[in-house]
């Protein structure tokens, strides 16, 4: 199994955070947006009644052959990986 994270920032900033949480997959910069647009999470967002282009927190599993077999969307990080994880032992057996 695969795991990569995707986001705006800059490697820079990646490596800190992923140094600051001793994360044990991959971070990717997508700072061009191309891979936010192919999987449609630029949305909308509205905040203090401005409105403005955000990423909306999204999580994607993917088969060996890169097969979407599940999509999460308006991800919240509490609980969020138990869940993913849960699933995948599903689909699994």
């Amino acid at each position: 199994m695969v795991i990569l994270g995707i986001s705006k920032d800059s490697m820079t900033s990646h490596f800190k955070f992923a140094q600051k949480l001793d994360l044990n997959f991959h971070l990717l910069s997508d700072p061009d947006k191309k891979v936010h647009e192919a999987f449609g999470v630029i949305k909308e967002k509205k905040l203090y009644g401005k409105i403005s282009l955000g990423t909306e927190r999204s999580t994607f599993v993917m088969d060996e052959n890169r097969v979407l077999i599940k999509e999460y969307r308006k991800v919240k990080a509490k609980g969020h990986a138990r869940e993913v994880l849960k699933d995948l032992r599903e689909l699994s057996d």
